[in-house]
């Protein structure tokens, strides 16, 4: 089926959505512009505190009246089945409405994000019926209990690089868990969890549990997560950010939070290694979306002996790409999502050259329409690289190599990140031994992507970040608990 689309025909609307209802932007927005084309493609709206006010009374009330916390958990899990199985029905034009804006590939949204997504929202529906309360061990002339309840009303905040997904990571276990939700998307990429929320209107998810609204972060996302009413914030995005929320929450008081932040992760790749496998492997952790996601796997650490080989073989997978719109069904390489951003992915590149990185392939954006970089492999660095140090957010590979083992591990070692790794080796102890001596919060052996195994918890070590998503721990995170002691 071809998937391709005129972008220009598809008709966008520029909205809140509150109580189940759309809710017209008043006064100027932000710009935005197509990552594909660098076109003018309308204004986004931009929340203040009193929409926000709004949407988290709605939220609040519709609680109250829908008894959604408290309802049989078996009706949760039935609402969140259909709104699952509607977006699958609605793929088409939910991935069009994302790819419009984005840097995803309509090809890719469909087969990818979409999929899982729903996949993900049936797997935590799951949970509501399956954890929950305790009954504890206590003196035989009393009874201990620990009560699971919901927060109330979460906040959330998702970035631009994954709309989709990161919106159903953030929906499908707070909603599940019997909370409601306000949601701020990215303000480059709304429309595609704008619809999210008309679907699990159609579903049959009370009006009021799903609330979107737009804006950017120190306005709109400032205005959610230091808002009394919110009882938990849930973000994704960059750790700069992180620490602004984290900044506001305790300004304006006291709540939990679930951070997925910054990383910088490395590819250890020792000699015994598959190298093909490896190569295929370590080319497709940082080429996937341009390498504008947080596990992207920009450092690639590989023995010495090996080294040249594997250069040459990711060369081959750098060459080998297929730029173009995101709205083309032939599309298989993202665009970088705003000139800014290209920007800056080649002042760090500029930058690590002037201070020694040879630059053995790309180094520049591509001719051509859009906001393109090539896929780009930076030698002779060190530790003090801007591109070993920075998050570059961009298809930028560096290679450093190592003879000994503790080498490896050390340059493995960021001072600021610790959200993924990747290992490569054919030893099995070696594998164990290092999976739990790296200091990241997932590490993948033989592979570096996530897979569908949605009960695998993600999440970071040091700056990238504060709790889990997915996983029972992401369910458990939207719970709070109550301990009851009853003398019998």
């Amino acid at each position: 089926m071809d998937l391709s689309f005129d972008p220009n025909a598809l008709d966008l609307s520029y909205h809140h959505f509150i109580g189940g209802r759309r809710i017209a932007p008043e006064g100027r927005g932000l710009p935005m512009r197509r990552p594909s084309d660098d076109q003018a493609n309308g204004e986004c709206p931009v929340a203040g505190a009193a929409l926000v006010d709004e949407a988290v009374e709605v939220a609040q009330q519709a609680l109250r009246s829908s008894g959604w916390g408290e309802v049989r958990p078996r009706e949760r899990v039935r609402a969140l089945q259909r709104w699952a199985d509607l977006m699958e029905e609605e793929a088409p034009h939910l991935a069009r409405l994302e790819s419009v804006a984005s840097t995803r590939p309509i090809a890719q949204i469909v087969e990818g994000d979409i999929a899982v997504t729903a996949e993900q929202i049936r797997f935590f529906a799951e949970f509501a019926d399956k954890e929950g309360s305790d009954v504890v061990p206590t003196a035989g002339t009393s009874l201990g209990m620990t009560l699971s309840e919901p927060y109330g009303v979460v906040g959330a905040i998702t970035p631009w690089n994954f709309p989709i997904s990161m919106a159903g990571w953030k929906l499908g276990p707070a909603l599940a868990a019997g909370n409601a939700v306000v949601l701020k998307p990215s303000e480059m990429t709304p429309f595609s969890t704008l619809f999210m929320a008309e679907l699990a209107l159609r579903a049959g998810i009370p009006a009021g549990l799903v609330n979107v609204v737009l804006g950017d972060g120190p306005t709109t996302g400032a205005a959610i997560t230091g808002h009394p009413g919110i009882a938990k914030v849930s973000f994704t995005g960059s750790t700069a950010a992180g620490a602004a929320i984290m900044e506001n929450i305790a300004r304006t008081g006291v709540k939990p939070m679930t951070l997925e932040l910054g990383g910088k992760s490395p590819q250890l790749v020792f000699a015994d290694a598959d190298l093909e496998l490896a190569a295929s492997a370590v080319a497709r952790g940082i080429l996937s979306n341009a390498g504008q996601a947080c596990v992207a796997g920009s450092r690639l650490i590989v023995a010495e002996e090996v080294a040249e080989a594997l250069a040459e073989a990711i060369a081959r997978h750098m060459a080998d790409i297929r730029p173009g719109p995101t709205w083309s069904g032939l599309t298989q390489y993202s665009p970088i999502i705003s000139r800014r951003q290209i920007e800056r992915i080649d002042d760090i590149v500029r930058r690590s050259v002037a201070a020694g990185a040879q630059c053995r392939t790309g180094g520049a954006a591509l001719d051509r329409e859009g906001y393109f970089y090539a896929p780009t492999l930076l030698s002779g660095v060190d530790q003090a690289s801007p591109a070993v140090r920075e998050e570059i957010f961009g298809p930028v590979l560096t290679m450093q190599t190592f003879r000994e083992e503790e080498e490896a591990m050390a340059l493995a070692d960021h001072p600021t990140y610790g959200l993924a790794a990747g290992l490569f080796t054919r030893d099995l102890s070696r594998a164990l031994r290092l999976s739990r001596a790296l200091q990241a919060g997932t590490v993948w052996v033989n592979r570096y992507n996530r897979s569908r195994d949605h009960i695998l918890p993600t999440g970071g070590y040091k700056s990238s970040g504060i709790g889990k998503d997915l996983g029972r721990e992401a369910y458990r995170a939207n719970r709070k608990s109550k301990s009851v002691l009853i003398d019998l």
